[in-house]
């Protein structure tokens, strides 16, 4: 099945290690073809921007990069794999590597809202 993520909004349900999303941070998903895209900010976040490549079952390769409320200059590699939830809605399981910064790990959950 194929995943469509254009319109979609997210917001981070969990997110483990030294990530700077939190509950605060909205997502604003885009798509063409097989390139995603999206803007985010709140809570820890002034502004950010990803980009990504979808697979046939809708997994997201991507990098982002955003500014954070300190002015620091964050950036980062992810992988992205989506659970379609009883409702219909989203679910993101996200593991993802800082390549800026203290270069750490992590992995994070974003559910539709």
């Amino acid at each position: 099945m194929r995943i469509n993520y254009d319109g979609r909004k997210f917001r981070s349900v969990i997110s483990s290690g030294t990530g700077d999303v939190g509950a605060e941070t909205d997502f604003f998903y885009h798509e063409a073809g097989d390139v995603v895209w999206a803007e985010y900010s709140g809570g820890e976040i002034a502004r950010g921007h990803l980009i990504a490549v979808r697979d046939g079952d809708g997994n997201l390769d991507m990098r982002y990069h955003h500014v954070n409320i300190k002015g620091e200059l964050m950036t980062g590699v992810c992988t992205s794999s989506p659970q379609i939830l009883a409702d219909g809605r989203l679910r993101l399981h996200e593991k993802w590597r800082w390549t800026s910064g203290d270069l750490s790990c992590g992995e994070s959950i974003l559910e539709e809202f």
